[in-house]
């Protein structure tokens, strides 16, 4: 078993809810026990309208779900270090409910969602659909953001990804969350970030299991898949982002401390080179014609099944990326029925 390097931050946050929609960068202060905001539901007005007799028919007024609560917290002192938490209250807690049954069903499994976005940008907030759809079907979510590339240098994402779940499972009480049923979610490079949190030591002392859409597990194959005369314009931009992200240029010839420590970097970010025993199951999806190809995960499935570790490397047909595979029809209910099977309560 390889040594993870890099230690999350595991102290208590730096503020409570905040205040606002869903992606507010703007943390409260003490510790998560205030009242978050309930927002205001989305979606169109009620079709139809009064009839003439003043009476609203039931058959012409269109219910718009209830938003789940949310509340955004900081899980660090940068301001990039912050999660949005999607919740709803547990029936199992509410008056009337008997003692027994409020400490069977009041903890609800969790998904932790890490955005992707080169390890350059991207953002929270573009999760808060599929956060919501998560909370329908019974789940606790934290939408992760992390220190960004290029001011911070890897293995700065992984802490951060790492800090966030630490968070989560530290202030579990908050949501209602089971802190040991718990399935890490991400997309592209959240999606790399993922299989780290899933290879971390003992994957499963951390998480149930990981669902990564079109992750570079492996960045310095994407550095060199970018610099081919073919590349796509989307590979060498990830090619750069790979460099921005180890603040060096991979694969260098010159035999120097700097490029030591880079080759250092860039193979600890190879999430294969920490598979092990013991590692989260995974579910890994890219698309046929995805500028991150299948082959970005079959050397962490082959490192991951010769372990002892359950893996499934789906591919899905089209030229799609990352979480437009969610728009696939069937792909987001086989990725709910595959969490749900993760995160059963164990006799």
């Amino acid at each position: 078993m390889s040594a993870p390097t890099g230690v999350p931050g595991t102290d208590g946050p730096t503020g409570t809810p905040g205040s606002g929609t869903p992606g507010s960068e703007t943390p409260g202060t003490g510790s998560p026990s205030g009242t978050p905001s309930t927002g205001t539901p989305d979606g169109e007005p009620p079709a139809g309208g009064t009839d003439t007799d003043g009476v609203v028919r039931a058959k012409a007024v269109m219910v718009t779900p209830k938003l789940p609560r949310f509340a955004t917290y900081s899980y660090g002192k940068s301001a990039s270090q912050r999660v949005d938490a999607y919740w709803r209250p547990s029936a199992a807690g509410s008056a009337g409910a008997g003692r027994q049954a409020r400490a069977a069903g009041a903890a609800r499994p969790g998904v932790l969602i890490v955005h992707g976005g080169y390890w350059l940008s991207g953002n929270k907030d573009s999760w808060k659909y599929f956060a919501r759809k998560l909370s329908d079907a019974g789940y606790v979510v934290l939408a992760a953001n992390y220190r960004l590339a290029p001011k911070a240098q890897w293995p700065a994402q992984r802490d951060d990804a790492l800090g966030a779940l630490a968070f989560m499972k530290k202030h579990a009480a908050t949501w209602n969350l089971d802190p040991d049923r718990i399935v890490v979610l991400g997309s592209s490079s959240g999606g790399q970030l993922a299989t780290q949190i899933g290879t971390h030591g003992t994957g499963t002392d951390l998480v149930r299991g990981v669902v990564a859409l079109s992750p570079p597990n492996n960045p310095f194959l994407a550095y060199k898949v970018g610099a081919d005369p073919t590349a796509s314009a989307r590979q060498r931009k990830l090619r750069r982002a790979v460099a921005g992200l180890m603040h060096c240029a991979p694969g260098s010839a010159q035999a120097t401390p700097a490029a030591a420590g880079c080759w250092k970097r860039v193979e600890d970010a190879d999430s294969a080179t920490h598979a092990s025993a013991g590692d989260a199951p995974m579910l890994l999806l890219h698309a046929t014609g995805d500028f991150v190809p299948v082959t970005q995960s079959q050397g962490l499935a082959s490192a991951l099944r010769a372990s002892g570790v359950q893996v499934k490397v789906q591919t899905v047909r089209g030229d799609m990326h990352a979480s437009d595979m969610l728009n696939v029809p069937g792909i987001t209910p086989e990725i709910l029925r595959w969490i749900k099977a993760r995160t059963k309560a164990r006799a």
